[in-house]
């Protein structure tokens, strides 16, 4: 007879809880077409505003910054706030936020999964898109590298007839799409000079970086000095200054601007630990980023330390890419601090393929346990890297223990 009791009690708590979400799913889809309907009708206000989208698999947030840092020389800009990149992100942002004197609104736009960059234009109708990398985050949600690619792409083919979008001509991803849209496309690169804006005599040090750029348009070349490091960041920062440059800002502006922008906190930042300089590249990585990441560190006058739980969201290759990850590490520090042994295996076992000394691998199963052995291995001049999702506790505690 209990179990009977029970059973039926079973039963009915499971028709309570369909018929709430049965009631409940409804008046959410009421809630968010109101608050979408809000913000399209906000939108369609500010007629003398323009939208630029930015998206790509990493550097947007980057990206978004700098181009907001380089836009307001001239124009009242507003941006997305951290990564307010999804549709209730975007909606929150206009109905709170945007104002009547805003010339530009720049959206980030996050996906993972294809149609969700579409949705995103649908929403806030971009005349301008910068697209920075295609890679493989995300591969898990998106099913394969082809849909990541479409999916990117869905900004670029959602601009209007007379808008632009800016694409990295060293972008493989990119160089092989075929662009339905007719709009006006600029391309910038670093290694490849066929393009519009391209950077080259790059001089990377600790305390940032200075290049030249060539724009075709001009034919002329100037000179640009950045407190950000790494490859990456130049990327981010031709591709600002290419849009920048189509929307009327001096030359003598964009350089003024691009020496002014402050570094992105985890992304390729510096902090002090007591005497170690930290390089902190905590955020997401990415194959590509993480290999540019060591280039930083590789120029560093001093002992090299990587710390790194290894890449994730990168689906059915993340064995291979870890592998490889532990490859190019090999080649670019003195001692290796592995945080999680089992799934830190594949870069354990790229260190093997080089023949890094096991003597200098370290493998831990608590991030905090990182901060004692730093100090433990540290030399007189010495740089950490601090590579891919770190919990914030760990930047917190480089934060609170800093002299």
């Amino acid at each position: 007879m209990c179990f009977f009791i029970l059973g039926i009690m079973a039963y009915i708590n499971l028709f309570v809880i369909l018929f709430v979400n049965f009631i409940n799913r409804p008046i959410e889809r009421l809630v968010g077409l109101y608050f979408e309907n809000k913000a399209k009708n906000k939108l369609n206000s500010m007629s003398n505003m323009d939208v630029i989208g930015v998206t790509g698999s990493y550097g947007k947030t980057s990206t978004k910054n700098i181009l907001y840092d380089i836009l307001n020389v001239k124009y009242n800009v507003f941006k997305t706030p951290a990564n307010y990149n999804t549709p209730y992100g975007l909606m929150i942002t206009i109905n709170e936020h945007l104002d009547v004197y805003n010339d530009y609104f720049i959206a980030e736009m996050g996906a993972c999964k294809q149609g969700e960059i579409k949705e995103l234009c649908d929403l806030v109708h971009p005349k301008y898109g910068i697209l920075t990398r295609i890679g493989l985050a995300h591969l898990e949600t998106f099913g394969s590298e082809e849909i990541i690619q479409r999916t990117k792409f869905e900004l670029i083919e959602s601009l209007p007839s007379d808008g632009i979008g800016i694409l990295n001509g060293d972008d493989e991803k990119q160089l092989s799409y075929n662009i339905k849209n007719d709009c006006k496309i600029k391309w910038i690169g670093i290694d490849n000079h066929r393009v519009d804006t391209y950077a080259y005599d790059l001089e990377l040090s600790y305390k940032g970086t200075k290049f030249k750029v060539h724009f075709k348009d001009l034919q002329s070349d100037y000179t640009f000095e950045t407190k950000l490091l790494g490859r990456n960041n130049i990327y981010n920062i031709l591709a600002s200054i290419t849009l920048g440059h189509e929307l009327g800002i001096s030359i003598k502006d964009l350089q003024k601007a691009v020496k002014m922008v402050k570094p992105i906190e985890h992304r390729l930042s510096m902090m002090k630990y007591y005497d170690i300089n930290i390089i902190d590249d905590a955020y997401n990585s990415n194959p590509m980023g993480a290999k540019m990441a060591l280039e930083v560190l590789n120029m560093m006058p001093g002992k090299h330390i990587v710390v790194t739980p290894g890449m994730i969201e990168v689906g059915t290759k993340e064995a291979e890419v870890n592998r490889e990850f532990g490859r190019e590490i090999a080649h670019n520090v003195d001692e290796v601090i592995l945080i999680g042994e089992e799934k830190t295996k594949p870069i354990y076992n790229g260190l093997m393929d080089e023949g890094f000394s096991k003597d200098k691998i370290h493998i831990l199963n608590d991030v905090m346990d990182a901060f004692p052995l730093m100090m433990k291995l540290k030399d007189n001049n010495t740089y950490v890297l601090l590579e891919n999702d770190l919990p914030d506790s760990f930047s917190e505690k480089i934060r609170s223990d800093k002299k």
